[in-house]
């Protein structure tokens, strides 16, 4: 749990926050707790306002913030797309010297919430830094995949439930290190095991259901043992989950890379740990890679890459049937190693 979201426990709650980054859980989160914490459920729905800056003006967030609020001591006003802490282009002009002022004299009794999905902030402008000064800022940007570990533990602790080592690796290694499916799965395995209970490897194996990355994975694998039966049956059974086709070729794509990385790293000495760091993925992605790299030398590796660009033609173009285009692509390459 962060410092801003234990003050907020506390009932220890800031005029301004800024949270941004583009991990929508944590900003969603933050202005979850934010809300459950700094009204009652009755007063929520009239003292939580929300304005867009790609349609309103930052003179009507002010004009709300200073009128105190209908019911209640404070209300929450949220504020999206604040494109003037960036350097993007807006479709209106903000007059931020009345944010500014604003800034230097809060109603105690408004939250003001800035929501910036982006990855950074123009740094070099005034309202960026004042409000980055001023506000309680949570920076919500994607973690590197040791700290999503890190997380998962953490999440599991909050929730006095124990889980394994190895359940966290294979839980992250199934969903991937997207917070939001994370979360979703922590959810569903606590519940099943309960307050005090312990979430083990094998659960974790048996509830949570392979991500399409790892069916491709498996895939793969079916390739590389020339089992195209095997593999078809998978790609049918993802067709069946409603994947789509042109997320499963970009998968493939993914897929091919990491082994032309983790060959071309191999044969520079790189151990798994080091290829891992080196490539930002998880060192369990990377032992898997290491074990199917052996069947495809790097002229296979490239003329894979190529069958897959010339697939991704044929399936933009709509010159053949896109799931036509994966069977026929799986097919030739049966025929390269």
């Amino acid at each position: 749990m962060s410092d801003i979201h234990k003050k907020i426990k506390k009932k220890q709650f800031s005029t301004l926050y800024l949270l941004y980054g583009t991990e929508a859980y944590f900003i969603n989160e933050t202005l979850q707790l934010l809300t459950s914490e700094a009204l009652a459920e009755e007063d929520r729905e009239f003292n939580i306002v929300t304005y867009d800056l790609e349609e309103a003006y930052i003179e009507e967030v002010v004009e709300d913030a200073k009128t105190l609020p209908f019911f209640g001591e404070r209300k929450i006003i949220v504020v999206k797309s604040p494109l003037f802490l960036t350097s993007q282009k807006a479709k209106i002009e903000q007059n931020v010297k009345v944010l500014e002022e604003y800034i230097a004299e809060p109603s105690s009794f408004s939250i003001l919430v800035f929501i910036a999905p982006f990855e950074k902030l123009d740094e070099r402008k005034k309202i960026t830094k004042l409000l980055k000064k001023t506000a309680d800022v949570v920076e919500a940007n994607a973690m590197q995949v040791q700290d999503v570990r890190k997380w998962i533990v953490s999440r599991a602790e909050e929730m006095h439930i124990h889980i394994e080592d190895g359940a966290a690796s294979l839980l992250l290694e199934l969903v991937g290190s997207n917070v939001t499916m994370l979360a979703q799965e922590m959810d569903k395995l606590t519940l099943y095991v309960g307050l005090g209970g312990e979430i083990t490897t094998g659960l974790v194996a048996e509830l949570v259901p392979k991500s399409a990355e790892q069916n491709v994975f498996a895939l793969t694998e079916k390739v590389i043992k020339k089992d195209i039966a095997g593999a078809m049956r998978i790609l049918e059974g993802l067709f069946t989950q409603q994947e789509e086709p042109i997320k499963l070729l970009a998968l493939l794509v993914g897929q091919f890379r990491l082994l032309y990385q983790v060959k071309e790293l191999q044969q520079r000495g790189y151990g798994q740990n080091q290829i891992a760091s080196h490539i930002g993925v998880h060192p369990y992605r990377v032992k898997l890679a290491m074990n199917q790299t052996n069947f495809f030398s790097f002229e296979a590796l490239k003329r894979v890459i190529h069958e897959l660009a010339e697939a991704d033609y044929n399936m933009k173009t709509g010159r053949m049937d896109k799931r036509l285009v994966l069977e026929f692509f799986l097919m030739r390459l049966n025929h390269i190693g």
